[in-house]
C-alpha cells in the first residue's frame, strides 16, 4: 500500500524485509498480498492526541511533505487510490499502524498531523 503524496513513488524505494519504508513524500506498507480487501482510516488530529486501535502495531511515524496538500492512499501500482485534500501546512507528521507488521496487514490507521 502506498501513502502520501500524489506524484510519483520512486522506484528506488524497496520494502526489502521492513513492514513499512519510506522517502521524503511517501511511505509504502506491507499489507494482504491482492487477496484481500484492505481496511484504512484515516484520521487528522488538530491537538486531540488522536491515536490508532491500541490493538495495532506502529510501523511509520515520521515526516512527509505534501506538496499541493493532498493525501493519497493506494495501491503500489497506481490502479486505485483515494485521494483526500487536507489543507494546512505542506510538512505532515505520518503515523501508520497495522493490524499484523509481517506482511499480512488487513488494515491501518493512519494519522495525520500538522508539523509545527
Amino acid at each position: 500500500m502506498a501513502l502520501g503524496s500524489p506524484d510519483w513513488i520512486s522506484t528506488d524505494l524497496k520494502l526489502g524485509g521492513a513492514p513499512a519504508a519510506s522517502t521524503d513524500t511517501h511511505v509504502i506498507v506491507r499489507v494482504q498480498p491482492q487477496t484481500a480487501l484492505i481496511k484504512v482510516r484515516l484520521f487528522q488530529d488538530y491537538g486531540e492526541d488522536i491515536a490508532a486501535d491500541p490493538s495495532f502495531t506502529t510501523v511509520f511515524d515520521g515526516s512527509l511533505y505534501l506538496a499541493d496538500r493532498r493525501f493519497v492512499i493506494g495501491d503500489v501500482m497506481g490502479e486505485s487510490r483515494f485521494v483526500k485534500y487536507i489543507g494546512g501546512p505542506q510538512r505532515w507528521r505520518v503515523r501508520v499502524a497495522v493490524d499484523s507488521p509481517k506482511g499480512y496487514a488487513r488494515a491501518a490507521d493512519v494519522v495525520l498531523s500538522a508539523e509545527q
